[in-house]
């Protein structure tokens, strides 16, 4: 396993250096295919995938939202939401969703670059923003959106072992996704699907 700096120098050749152009509507194919087709253009939304530097090694964040959002509730993110109008791009929505859900102070991050486009079942077409972090003082759950804030060792993200399949049935359908365990927490879903292809991009096996 390469260490971690050499994985970051890696990700850096690897990442789009400007926000993908977000594909027509008609192009799209969703991580899971809904009951019925969607009414509605693709909603943009961005996430920040944050390698924060800690003594001991980088690691990536999480959270664990609120039990009491409808959408969602008590599952495992990476910090973000929707593009708002106001935001100048997707890296300025990243850092306004995680400053408001976690209060990571934007002088504290230096993006990297960003990963290709994502297409949900749920209709969002999210772009993942990867960046180094960092934290001049501790995360903060906002209690309105976040229950915890927890991180996983970069190692062990890379690592092929980490990875085993979730599966759920929804409409009669399976549904299948990528499933991370780490000290209590389960990510699944969106999130560890988004993160496997961080994991293959940074270790050149895109696809795998």
């Amino acid at each position: 396993m390469p260490p971690d700096d050499s994985i970051i120098e890696r990700l850096a050749a690897r990442l789009l250096r400007v926000p993908p152009t977000l594909p027509g509507p008609e192009t799209l194919t969703p991580d899971w295919a809904p009951p019925r087709p969607f009414e509605r253009p693709p909603v943009p939304a961005a996430v920040l995938i944050g390698l924060v530097r800690r003594p001991e090694g980088f690691t990536v964040l999480y959270t664990e939202r609120s039990p009491d959002l409808r959408a969602h509730s008590g599952q495992v993110a990476f910090p973000g939401g929707k593009v708002d109008r106001q935001d100048e791009d997707v890296a300025a929505a990243a850092l306004r969703e995680a400053f408001e859900e976690v209060g990571m102070v934007r002088n504290d991050v230096q993006v990297m670059g960003f990963m290709p486009t994502y297409f949900t079942g749920t209709n969002y077409l999210i772009t993942p923003v990867v960046a180094i972090v960092e934290p001049s003082g501790p995360f903060v759950p906002n209690p309105g959106e976040v229950h915890s804030v927890f991180e996983v060792p970069l190692q062990r993200i890379m690592q092929p072992e980490s990875y085993a399949q979730f599966r759920m049935k929804q409409g009669g359908k399976e549904l299948r996704s990528w499933q991370i365990d780490h000290d209590g927490h389960r990510i699944w879903g969106i999130t560890a699907n988004i993160t496997r292809q961080f994991r293959d991009l940074a270790m050149n096996e895109v696809g795998a």
